[in-house]
């Protein structure tokens, strides 16, 4: 941890020679913060979902429809987190759409999940629940390989069956 601002802040875990805007398959998780139960209960292995979970839903599945170059995969959303692969394939993008390349570079990994956290949250406070916030940040992996990404895609399914000794459960 590193000090900024007299205020002790988590280094980020992002590498600092990929460029998050490269096309790719990248598995994220978005936590609430203090892991509080905002999204419903998980019972027999199921999230029984409320209407805050039905705007993050909402939110995630716009995504790919707001960004041509942007993929959903596998995604769960359970009590207090969020798990999905996004496809990014924004190189590919520019390539076949020069004459726009300036204006899309922002369209990095941070800059997707951050529209989405501040569209979700804005929705969520307004729907009635005004102490809801996102923790800062989120975690995220880049997918290297088809078993890596079978992997992560049977982990997704399988996070609510788990949901009991998974390590945000409180």
């Amino acid at each position: 941890m590193t000090k900024y601002k007299d205020k002790y802040r988590i280094e980020s875990t992002r590498i600092q020679t990929w460029d998050y805007r490269n096309a790719g398959y990248y598995f994220v998780t978005i936590l609430t913060k203090d892991r509080k139960h905002y999204f419903g209960d998980v019972v027999d292995g199921k999230l029984i979902i409320n209407s805050f979970a039905e705007i993050v839903i909402e939110e995630w599945l716009t995504t790919s429809i707001i960004r041509n170059n942007i993929e959903l995969d596998e995604y769960v959303l359970m009590p207090n987190h969020f798990h999905a692969i996004i496809i990014n394939r924004f190189q590919e993008y520019l390539d076949s759409n020069v004459e726009i390349a300036s204006t899309l570079q922002s369209n990095s990994l941070g800059a997707i999940i951050g529209q989405f956290k501040s569209i979700a949250t804005k929705k969520i406070r307004k729907a009635g629940l005004a102490e809801f916030s996102w923790q800062p940040g989120f975690y995220e992996h880049i997918i290297r390989n088809e078993q890596a990404l079978e992997n992560i895609r049977k982990y997704i399914r399988q996070n609510p069956i788990k949901w009991e000794i998974d390590e945000y459960y409180k």
